[in-house]
């Protein structure tokens, strides 16, 4: 029979399967309100250069564009609205399935001796808006990105019309290429861009309500432990913290020197790791009932750690992952994952790797 840890463990892993296609299906929804706006963005650019006169200095081009500069701002208030109801449904979502997950893992002896909490919604949606990924805040990074696009329009159109390139070439300069299905356009920068937000701010909005659903219920939960996503695409700085523990709320390490930093979802740009929570045996909660202590026995359940898993692919793979030179030292110098980074888990330069092993 399987414990409450390990059953709560396939609930996630088959939770963060559902948020990375909820990720996907996001960024598909803001990238074509985005290019909804092209056509409109290309005929508004195209009589901007046409009308504009022999006076060429900075002020009469901002104000030729001032139409195309007020597509772009209105394209930036739909995306915003669409981004406020999905981290709001995300949130909702979240709450509920980690309450519907701890309830469908613990006996009945243990719910009854401790309910399972759920935070309130306006609580965490005032910590998720209120606390910053890489470095700035939701609303922060989409206005950047905003006014990113107006000054790259702004640049193309200036530098064209001094150099006489014809409003085709300026237009094409700015929206792309058919041909190249407009991936060559400068304002490719900004689909990127734009993408990579949407998902970090699903990531960081899912673990902000994580965070908060597991600290409400630390009556029943003991720590948590980072969980990073096991393939070629893992960072390295999720691939040392897979499977270490931290201290619920506070998140210390336990038993080991590498920080929590950002968190999982939150540590880099589009960061697919995520945590879990590590019931309390049944020792700890006060139970002697012998089946709730076989399935509130305490244990971390088993599982491949990404140095394991790596350790067991192919060469190419590990070169691949860590660089050839770090694979090589891993397969003929015998050396763990771990062997690559300091103690505060930063990965190792290869001079400082090799310093280290003269």
């Amino acid at each position: 029979m399987k414990t409450a840890n390990e059953k709560l463990l396939d609930e996630l892993i088959g939770h963060e399967v559902d948020l990375s296609r909820l990720s996907n299906s996001q960024v598909v929804t803001i990238i074509k309100i985005l290019n909804s706006k092209d056509a409109d963005l290309r005929a508004a650019l195209i009589e901007a250069i046409d009308n504009l006169g022999t006076d060429l200095s900075a002020a009469a081009v901002d104000i030729a564009l001032l139409a195309v500069l007020r597509i772009n701002q209105q394209t930036f208030i739909e995306i915003r609205l669409a981004m406020d109801q999905v981290t709001d449904g995300l949130i909702s979502y979240e709450l509920a399935f980690q309450q519907s997950a701890l309830r469908a893992v613990l006996p009945a002896l243990v719910q009854e001796a401790y309910p399972v909490a759920s935070p309130a919604f306006s609580a965490v949606k005032t910590i998720a808006q209120a606390r910053p990924f890489q470095g700035r805040l939701l609303r922060e990074w989409m206005a950047g990105i905003e006014s990113s696009r107006a000054a790259e329009v702004r640049d193309a159109v200036r530098s064209g019309m001094v150099e006489g390139r014809t409003t085709a070439e300026i237009v094409r300069t700015i929206m792309g290429s058919r041909v190249q299905q407009y991936a060559d356009g400068a304002l490719q920068k900004s689909r990127r861009d734009v993408e990579a937000v949407v998902r970090s701010a699903v990531s960081h909005t899912a673990e902000t309500a994580s965070d908060a659903a597991y600290e409400a219920n630390s009556d029943i939960i003991s720590h948590v432990e980072w969980l990073s996503t096991l393939d070629n695409h893992t960072s390295s700085d999720c691939r040392i913290r897979d499977r270490l523990p931290y201290t619920l709320g506070t998140y210390k390490p336990i038993g080991h020197t590498i920080p929590w930093l950002a968190g999982p979802g939150r540590i880099h740009f589009c960061c697919r790791s995520s945590k879990v929570p590590v019931l309390k045996s049944a020792k700890a909660l006060g139970f002697s009932d012998g089946a709730t202590r076989a399935s509130m026995d305490g244990q971390v359940p088993e599982s491949t750690t990404y140095a394991e898993w790596l350790s067991k692919q192919s060469a190419t793979r590990q070169d691949e992952i860590l660089g050839p030179e770090r694979g090589r030292l891993m397969r003929e110098g015998g050396l763990k994952l771990s062997a690559f980074y300091n103690d505060k888990g930063r990965l190792l330069g290869l001079e400082e790797l090799r310093s280290r092993l003269d």
